[in-house]
C-alpha cells in the first residue's frame, strides 16, 4: 500500500472569490491562487487531500480516508456512494464498528445514517455502480502500520456472493475498504458534507465538498498551491 500518511492538514475546501475590482489579466496568464477557508470539524483531528476527490481525516483513535467523485457528478440524485477506507491508529486495540457508526452531515446540518442492506437492495443500484466503477480514485493511502486490507462488506446484492454485515472489525494492521451508501432525501446539492464514522471513544468526520462548476475550475487550476497554501498555514501553527 502507498503509505502516504502525510501530517499536513491540506484539503480541498470552499473557494473565495475575486474581487471584481481587481483588473483583468492577460488571457494567457494564470491567476493568483485564490485564499481558502478550512471547514471546522469540531473535535479534535486533523485532515488532508489525497486527490482532487480523495479526502482523509484522523484522530489518535483512527483514520478515515473516502474517494468521492461518483458523489460529486451526482447533483441532485437521491444515492449518494462514497469509497470508503478506514483502520485504527497504532496502539489501539482492534474494535467492533456498528452499521449505525456511519453517517453523513449535509451542507444544511441534516445527518444522514447509512442506508440498510435492504433499502440498498431495494433501490436498484447497479447503474450508480457502474458509474463508479469507471470513475473511481484509490484511496490506497495508509499509516505505516497499515499493511492489508479486507472488504468494508456493510453491503452486498441479491446476485453477490458475499454476504452483507452489521459490524466491521477494525484494526491497525489491515484496513476496511469498500462502497457505501446514502440515501439523499431531495437530491445532493453543492455545498460541504461530512462523513462521520463514530469509533469506540470518538468521532472522526471527513469533510467533503460537491463542487459547483466554477470551483471546479478553479481547483483544477490551481489545485498544487491550495495544497501548498493550506500545508504551509497549518505548519507555522503546527
Amino acid at each position: 500500500m502507498k503509505n502516504a500518511f502525510v501530517l499536513c492538514l491540506a484539503l480541498a475546501v470552499p473557494i473565495t472569490s475575486r474581487s471584481l475590482a481587481a483588473p483583468a489579466a492577460p488571457a494567457d496568464a494564470k491567476t493568483a491562487a485564490p485564499k481558502v477557508k478550512i471547514p471546522e470539524p469540531g473535535v479534535p483531528q486533523a485532515m488532508t487531500i489525497q486527490g482532487r476527490y480523495i479526502r482523509a481525516a484522523y484522530n489518535n483513535e483512527g483514520y478515515a480516508i473516502i474517494g468521492y467523485k461518483t458523489a460529486n457528478n451526482s447533483l441532485g440524485q437521491e444515492w449518494m456512494i462514497l469509497d470508503v477506507g478506514l483502520c485504527l491508529r497504532d496502539g489501539v486495540l482492534s474494535q467492533t464498528l456498528k452499521r449505525e457508526g456511519l453517517s453523513i452531515e449535509t451542507p444544511d446540518g441534516k445527518k444522514i445514517p447509512m442506508a440498510s442492506n435492504a433499502e440498498y437492495r431495494k433501490a436498484n443500484l447497479k447503474a450508480l455502480e457502474q458509474r463508479a466503477k469507471v470513475a473511481r480514485d484509490s484511496i490506497n493511502y495508509f499509516p505505516p502500520q497499515t499493511r492489508d486490507a479486507y472488504r468494508l462488506g456493510f453491503f452486498a446484492d441479491l446476485d453477490q456472493r458475499a454476504s452483507a454485515w452489521d459490524t466491521v472489525e477494525l484494526s491497525v494492521m489491515r484496513a476496511a475498504v469498500g462502497q457505501v451508501f446514502f440515501h439523499v432525501p431531495g437530491g445532493i446539492k453543492h455545498g460541504q458534507y461530512w462523513l462521520d464514522v463514530k469509533l469506540k471513544d470518538t468521532l472522526v468526520r471527513v469533510p467533503f465538498r460537491i463542487l459547483t462548476e466554477e470551483e471546479n475550475k478553479t481547483l483544477d487550476e490551481h489545485f498544487d498551491d491550495i495544497q501548498k497554501q493550506v500545508d504551509e498555514a497549518f505548519r507555522t501553527k503546527g
